[in-house]
């Protein structure tokens, strides 16, 4: 099972990245996935979380209308595009695929990609 990870980098205030992560190894298309991040001193927070086929979408209230959280199956890839991004965006943004069956839970996890927001 594998989770990548990219398009972290440096950006000013006010810019946009788009982040990506691929998937491999399981069945990406029965997994909801969603996006933390953790900022250094704090507990990792969720940012955004995607249904499996794609049709719900849930943000955290301080990233609603700034980031938006897409999939595509085909692809087994899930997307996470920023955009008004704030210095407090600043963090690691790790990848998560998430699924409970007859009340397991199964996580899986990304290594995590830096985006730091600065001027």
């Amino acid at each position: 099972v594998q989770l990548v990870e990219s398009g972290g980098g440096l950006v000013q205030p006010g810019g946009s990245l788009r982040l990506s992560c691929a998937a491999s190894g399981f069945t990406f298309s029965s997994y909801v996935m969603r996006w933390y991040r953790q900022a250094p001193g704090k507990e990792r927070e969720l940012v955004a979380s995607i249904s499996s086929a794609g049709g719900s979408t849930n943000y955290a209230d301080s990233m609603k209308g700034r980031f938006t959280i897409s999939r595509d199956n085909a692809k087994n890839t899930v997307w996470l595009q920023m955009n008004s991004l704030r210095p407090e965006d600043t963090a690691v943004y790790y990848c998560n695929a998430y699924r409970s069956v007859l009340g397991r839970t199964i996580d899986y996890w990304g290594q995590g990609t830096q985006v730091t927001v600065s001027s």
